[in-house]
């Protein structure tokens, strides 16, 4: 999981530093590596509120995956000629909808992570207590 995090810090600053070659598939290696990875961890407990972080933290990994694969559809437009084809408008459409919103599920993703990941600990710790 560790190695997947960090393959997506790599891809996601080689792509804004400039080196377009190979850091959008970095990114995708490594965002399915992290996401397989917390996918496998599972909660057996019966605690409905970590079930709930669970559901919203793999939300997350889901859209760490979309984020990348709209970054390899910015860097190499894919779906561009589809657009320009089939829609009126195509190049248009393709900027509003696809071209860089990549950073937006990013940042979408990362909060959800982010907040799941301090409120399963805080529960834990709230479980362990009990016990």
């Amino acid at each position: 999981m560790l190695a997947g995090a960090c393959l997506m810090v790599v891809g996601a600053g080689l792509l804004v530093f400039g080196v377009f070659v190979h850091a959008p598939w970095i990114f995708l290696a490594g965002a399915l590596a992290f996401a397989c990875m917390q996918a496998q961890q599972a909660y057996h407990g019966t605690n409905l509120t970590i079930k709930r972080l669970r559901r919203i933290m793999l939300m997350g990994d889901f859209l760490f995956v979309c984020s990348a694969l709209l970054m390899v559809e910015s860097t190499y437009n894919f779906t561009l000629p589809l657009f320009m084809k089939y829609a009126k408008n195509g190049y248009l459409l393709y900027l509003n909808y696809i071209h860089n919103n990549w950073v937006v599920l990013l940042l979408v993703a990362a909060v959800l992570e982010i907040y799941s990941t301090h409120r399963i600990a805080s529960e834990l710790e709230k479980e362990a207590k009990k016990n």
